[in-house]
């Protein structure tokens, strides 16, 4: 079976695939908009997908706004799911976000680079880009991107609720989010994590929650967790904080379980084992669960 990392790699690169040359029209999804932006310090150019509710046009009403990594892969799958729960469930209107890999860039390139908090150690990645090493551990100047950049345009253009922003990842995208959560929780209102890579770089995620745990008292944030329950360490293996051993399940159950041993007055924070599901197919369930446990519903 493949690594998990794998998995999610290649689903998103499969949506980047080019299109045959048919002459046919590409399909296009209703309500939605493309934008470039230049990431100033980063010195690189980025998109944003942004997909809005049917109510938009004949509104004045501010919307919640979700926050999608991996707009390759995840943007058109937290549209629908959004669009969907929202007709047929009565959950609110929101506005969605895709945030895209940098152009020119592969996607496993870009991912690498800009939502890993560090350079892993001893590490033997190859890149998948010829002629450009493999580059890794720039999440925080990504994150600043987003914070400096990305939500004020958002702000500007659209008519959006900023104190309900929400952030959605999953695997690195959630490293990344965890690594927002863990230096500028305020960020974001709410944080959807899914099947969060916590073995990377010998599990360094839980040394930064060390780390802010001595350093505040309190951890302004809501944060919904959700993994596959076949994420597990296949029978017989010793558990590490490597890839190769690594027990997804029950590091993000030890991850959550430190965060609430702080007692933090302002935490709320979820954790949902998906039975059936891995690391390919869970996230679906993870963002449906994550954003019924923020957003509103009549029914």
């Amino acid at each position: 079976m493949l690594k998990p990392i794998i998995l999610f790699m290649a689903l998103c690169a499969t949506v980047s695939a080019p299109l045959a040359a048919s002459g046919t029209p590409p399909y296009v999804l209703d309500q939605t908009e493309v934008r470039d932006i230049h990431a100033t310090a980063l010195n690189r150019d980025y998109q944003v997908y942004v997909a809005l509710p049917d109510s938009y046009r004949d509104s004045k009403k501010r919307y919640p706004v979700l926050f999608v990594v991996d707009a390759n892969y995840a943007f058109p799958v937290v549209r629908n799911i959004a669009q969907r729960l929202a007709r047929h469930a009565g959950m609110e209107e929101v506005v969605v976000v895709g945030l895209s890999y940098a152009k020119g860039d592969d996607g496993v390139f870009s991912r690498r680079r800009d939502y890993t908090p560090t350079v892993p150690r001893n590490h033997t990645y190859r890149s998948d880009m010829p002629g450009r090493k493999a580059l890794f551990g720039e999440a925080a100047a990504y994150g600043q991107f987003l914070s400096a950049e990305v939500l004020p345009m958002i702000a500007a253009t659209y008519r959006v609720n900023m104190e309900r922003k929400v952030f959605i990842g999953h695997s690195y995208g959630s490293l990344l989010g965890l690594q927002m959560l863990l230096t500028e929780p305020r960020t974001f209102n709410h944080y959807i994590l899914g099947s969060p890579s916590l073995w990377y770089d010998a599990g360094i995620m839980f040394d930064r929650e060390r780390a802010y745990a001595r350093a505040h008292k309190d951890l302004p944030a809501s944060v919904f967790f959700g993994i596959g329950g076949m994420e597990r360490l296949a029978p017989g293996k010793k558990r590490s904080r490597s890839e190769e051993d690594a027990d997804m399940v029950e590091d993000l159950r030890e991850f959550d379980a430190k965060l609430k041993s702080h007692k933090f007055a302002s935490l709320k924070t979820r954790l949902s084992v998906f039975d059936d599901e891995d690391h390919a197919s869970v996230f679906p369930l993870v963002l449906t669960h994550g954003l019924r446990a923020y957003l509103s519903s009549s029914k």
